[in-house]
């Protein structure tokens, strides 16, 4: 007989998927309308259209589930699709500032391109574990990807976008992704090595010396990175990324306190010597003082008053005016939206959405059933973990601004493709860890024999 013959089967939970996601698409909807009713006192005439399109893409995203990951966990599809609902909703908000810069659209374009993304990845990775066997191609691509924008000129400062055109890209952000299925399959294979203790100081086991080499090898790209495009954001993610990988190989306090250092010196010599990236830094250790030479606020500044202004409730949705923010408010600044009119109830709604998104992607991680799967879910919820808070920490004046876009909130075709393909793979890694064993075929039980 087979073991656990008859036994139930293990819940898939696509039901519930479901449930959420309709929820997911609803909160959205009755926002845009909102919208409509605090600006014209009218329901705008689109709100049907905007909630079949929205539910649509969900719709599709969630058969490919039940089709390709049905034992994934049923929380991240919901959250993903909510977050995206309500950055169209913001950016239609302030397209409505803007009558002759309309990006709405744009966003819902690239959001079914996402979606197709995620179908891609959904059919053609059956097992996430195939993705290890390309570790060093993983690591030329991201390369190539990381590099690409140093050749194109700066935008906004930084050069961290490819333009042909009216046809932008984000090399950075496909970048992030790929170099964390290098670092899972490199640290996967290398963690007993890594786990070796150095030096003991100050109660804190350190790593040896002759170990620190990819570290120090990924530091420098990241400070590369940081001289030729002048964008601290990403520096920062592709580092912090790799120190969090590392600590969950390794279990070494050591290693994170090796990073921190290293992310320090990096941030301090860069910071001191770049022009852009210096500027911003006093922009931070100052917020007003563009408002102390007479010049009026900066975009740091507008921020903060967005936010004082929303107090605990907020303005009300489609009622405040974070667009005096300037050409991020839709971007950079959306989060300045959201805290003027929504307040910090909103704020922190919104918070702890993704603090649920980065907790099912550590939860993915913990029960995938081998290292590299467990390691690329770590390393996929770090950074969005990181990039929300570098974000975050921007807009509020808690570290310098950064330039990167909240995800799937904020304006940006390249950052909503990317996050989908993130949902994706944490899906069939949970998938993969969630599925019941397959039954063992075992001998029939064979009495003993009755000795004469």
């Amino acid at each position: 007989m087979a073991a656990g013959a008859g036994a139930p089967l293990s819940p898939t939970r696509r039901n519930t998927e479901f449930l959420l996601l309709v929820f997911a698409v609803l909160v959205p909807v009755f926002a845009y309308a909102n919208v409509g009713l605090a600006r014209d006192d009218t329901v705008p005439p689109d709100t049907a259209k905007y909630g079949l399109g929205l539910g649509f893409l969900v719709l599709v995203a969630h058969l490919l589930v039940r089709r390709y990951a049905p034992y994934a966990d049923p929380v991240l599809l919901p959250i993903g699709a909510l977050l995206n609902g309500l950055g169209l909703v913001l950016i239609y908000r302030l397209d409505l500032e803007t009558p002759h810069t309309q990006a709405a659209p744009a966003q819902l374009m690239w959001s079914a391109i996402g979606v197709i993304l995620f179908a891609v990845v959904m059919i053609a990775v059956p097992d996430h574990r195939t993705l290890g066997k390309y570790a060093y191609l993983s690591a030329a691509v991201a390369l190539f990807l990381m590099i690409l924008p140093a050749f194109f000129p700066a935008i906004n400062g930084a050069k961290v976008w490819i333009r042909l055109g009216r046809f932008s890209l984000q090399p950075g952000e496909f970048a992030k992704i790929v170099l964390c299925v290098f670092f899972a399959s490199y640290l996967a294979t290398k963690r007993e090595t890594l786990m070796t203790i150095g030096r003991r100081f100050w109660g804190v086991n350190l790593p040896r010396g002759r170990d620190l080499g990819p570290v120090v090898a990924v530091w420098l790209v990241s400070v590369g990175i940081l001289v030729l495009e002048r964008d601290l954001g990403t520096s920062l993610l592709y580092f912090g990324a790799f120190i969090v990988m590392l600590y969950v190989a390794t279990a070494r306090i050591g290693w994170i306190l090796v990073g921190l250092l290293l992310i320090a010196l990096g941030a301090f010599v860069v910071g001191s010597v770049e022009p852009h990236v210096h500027s911003r830094v006093q922009n931070w250790l100052d917020p007003f003082a563009s408002i102390h030479a007479g010049l009026g606020p900066g975009q740091l500044a507008q921020s903060l008053f967005c936010f004082a202004a929303g107090g605990l409730l907020g303005a009300g949705l489609g009622l405040g005016h974070s667009i005096l923010v300037g050409f991020a408010a839709k971007s950079d600044f959306i989060l300045a939206t959201v805290g003027e009119e929504l307040g910090l109830t909103g704020i922190a709604a919104l918070l702890v959405l993704y603090a649920l998104l980065v907790a099912r992607g550590f939860r993915a991680g913990l029960q995938a059933p081998d290292a590299f799967g467990s390691l690329l879910a770590y390393g996929l919820s770090a950074v969005l973990a990181i990039q929300v808070f570098v974000v975050a920490g921007g807009v509020t004046a808690l570290i310098p601004l950064t330039g990167m876009t909240m995800p799937f909130l904020a304006q940006g075709g390249s950052s909503v493709v990317t996050n989908w393909a993130l949902i994706a793979l944490l899906m069939k890694i949970s998938d993969r860890g969630r599925r019941p064993p397959a039954p063992v075929d075992e001998p029939a039980y064979l009495p003993e024999a009755v000795h004469a």
